[in-house]
């Protein structure tokens, strides 16, 4: 199979020139206060720094692809997909520059340009990263025509996914387990927590907005669990076969960090093997779906292909 099909690269394509017009002219819209005051530009700046720099943009566009799947003749609010894509990759970028500075994995390197706290100074990295925090709630809250219920339900879902029961508490548990042998187990729960969580979250966001029902929602979060768990063991992976122009980091981050990770763990081949059945179990998920969650196949089956 391709690295990327046609139909899959032909939707990222044009999905991410939509939603990076609409990230880039909220961010402007959020910006035009705090812009105002000359003092606060360094801030101003390095927010469209880490949040304008590209990327692969998957979490946003699983909020897409799983709207697409569950679409519904009632759907609830299909334009609050723009928003709820926009949210969570906001939390995301957030994440990105407080996982980088140097009291968290102290990475000099984000996507091969240097890391927000290098660029514009360690206070400015911290503040960027409240400041797309708390716009992703504010869209939530704000943007787009969903009725009440609805903003409701995808705040309370990106809230869960980004705090401590999520998000932040794996990341906790990733940083107190540097240095220290862990088991498989233990693995996997800070990864479903640290990475997997927001994936989740993706998916059933883009579900809820598309009015999708129980079993929908259900299967998504399978199939969330499965490729959230894929995405991280390639990503070991990666950062042992990997090139630094490939990834955007320096090559071995992990293993200079003396992190736990699967190769480490599985060995190099289990971990490629491991990463082959999550894929697979990924797609059992979407047995009872029809044509409208290919796309949802498809990037299953690159993440696993990547070298990126």
């Amino acid at each position: 199979m391709p690295l990327m099909s046609d139909v899959l690269a032909s939707f990222l394509s044009s999905h991410k020139a939509i939603f990076e017009d609409y990230l880039a002219s909220r961010l402007a819209h959020y910006s035009q206060g705090i812009g105002q005051n000359p003092q606060a530009q360094p801030l101003v700046d390095a927010l469209a720094y880490s949040s304008l720099a590209g990327g692969k943009r998957i979490r946003a566009m699983l909020v897409y692809m799983a709207a697409k799947a569950c679409q519904a003749d009632n759907a609830p609010s299909a334009a609050m997909t723009d928003t709820a894509a926009a949210a969570i990759e906001l939390v995301h970028c957030y994440s990105l520059i407080h996982d980088d500075l140097p009291a968290m994995d102290d990475d000099d390197l984000r996507r091969g340009k240097p890391s927000c706290h290098i660029k514009f100074g360690e206070a400015n990295a911290i503040l960027a990263g409240d400041a797309l925090q708390t716009l992703a709630f504010e869209l939530l809250a704000n943007e787009g025509d969903g009725s009440a219920e609805l903003r409701i339900a995808l705040i309370r879902e990106l809230s869960n996914a980004s705090g401590a029961n999520g998000m932040v508490g794996g990341q906790a548990i990733d940083l107190a387990v540097v240095n220290q042998s862990i088991s498989y187990d233990e693995l996997v729960n800070m990864h479903a927590l640290k990475t997997g969580a927001l994936i989740d979250a993706a998916t059933h966001m883009g579900c809820l907005c598309a009015g999708g029902n129980s079993e929908q929602a259900q299967a998504l979060r399978h199939y969330a669990q499965a490729i959230g768990l894929a995405f991280q063991v390639q990503d070991d992976i990666l950062d042992i076969e990997g090139s630094s122009e490939q990834t955007g980091k320096p090559q071995g981050t992990d293993i200079a960090a003396n992190k736990p990770t699967y190769p480490a763990i599985m060995g190099l081949s289990e971990a490629k093997a491991k990463a082959q059945s999550l894929c697979d179990e990924a797609l059992d998920a979407l047995a009872d779906f029809g044509a409208n969650a290919d796309l949802l196949r498809s990037l299953a089956s690159y993440i696993i292909q990547r070298s990126l």
